[in-house]
């Protein structure tokens, strides 16, 4: 027996016993570029191989817009996204229930069964947007928390690696300084056009430019590898961004057995868990689709 025969039939030891007949059509799994899409991708696609139904793989589409457009437009079926996205596709970012995990996946539902589009069960991890510091400076000045970090900008300690978007959007590191009473000036701030965390991680590590703290996500895989303090965030200024599956509602209604299925396994991705699976990918160099396979496996026998 081949390691695809073997993976497939660990994945159906997880799965509902009541799987249908191959249907002909074919269904088309989405993610975005980055390494947690990625993952996430390969891991709805190895479940639903397991319930006997054919997926086609198009994961690494693009930024979240083009993914997103991708749905709606029925060129994807379902793929992966984050509660705290549909704050932003509805213009509705300022409203507080989106720092609360219930409050903003029930909102995000409701949001988005008016364009057609179900959220199954979420994965209890935040991803949402946080900010660390070099573990030798989190040590010095024992920094742990937002309020602390607050205190070492107002000393003048802190250089700050991040993105466009989260220095300018209200409610990134705006939300943040009006949370914590700081005000990091820009003169403080190496601001890059994309957000990949791996570089601005990468430069608070090593101190590139002067660089001491860095824009992360909550799942990073890195984080540890590089020695950076997460700054807690006790007052929940962000916005909460907990991954679940979106699909399509026709898809589901031709395939209602897709959602216990996956719900039964995201319950399980908890912030640990993805971290780890990320971190093999980033920092281990294996393939997202091998973590997510190997992740499976070793599943199947737990309760």
């Amino acid at each position: 027996m081949n390691r695809r025969r073997l993976v497939t039939g660990a994945i159906a030891a997880l799965l509902p016993s009541r799987a249908l007949a191959a249907p002909a059509r074919p269904i088309v799994i989405g993610s975005k570029s980055d390494t947690e899409g990625r993952l996430l991708g390969h891991l709805i696609a190895l479940i639903l191989e397991g319930l006997g139904l054919p997926v086609e793989r198009r994961l690494g589409l693009g930024p979240t817009l083009i993914v997103r457009s991708a749905l709606l437009a029925g060129e994807i079926d379902l793929y992966p996204e984050y509660t705290g996205n549909v704050a932003f596709f509805s213009g509705t970012e300022t409203d507080p229930a989106w720092k609360s995990a219930g409050t903003a996946y029930r909102l995000a539902a409701r949001l988005d069964a008016a364009r057609g589009l179900v959220w199954l069960a979420r994965a209890p991890a935040d991803n949402t947007w946080l900010i660390a510091v070099q573990g030798r400076l989190a040590r010095e000045r024992s920094l742990v928390t937002m309020a602390d970090f607050a205190g070492a900008v107002r000393a003048d300690l802190i250089r700050l690696a991040a993105s466009t978007e989260f220095v300018e959007s209200p409610a990134a590191l705006p939300s943040f300084e009006a949370a914590y009473g700081f005000n990091l000036p820009l003169s403080r701030i190496i601001s890059l056009p994309g957000g990949d965390t791996a570089v601005t991680a990468r430069a608070a590590a090593e101190g590139i430019s002067g660089v001491n703290a860095g824009m992360v996500y909550g799942t990073d895989g890195a984080l540890a590898a590089l020695d950076l303090t997460v700054m807690s965030d006790p007052k929940g200024a962000q916005v909460v961004y907990e991954p679940a599956p979106v699909i399509r509602a026709e898809t589901l209604a031709r395939h209602p057995q897709i959602r216990d299925a996956l719900d039964s396994v995201f319950a399980r991705l908890d912030a640990e868990t993805l971290r780890q699976l990320n971190a093999a990918i980033t920092v281990e160099g294996r393939t997202a689709s091998a973590v997510a396979a190997d992740w499976l496996g070793r599943q199947a026998g737990r309760p």
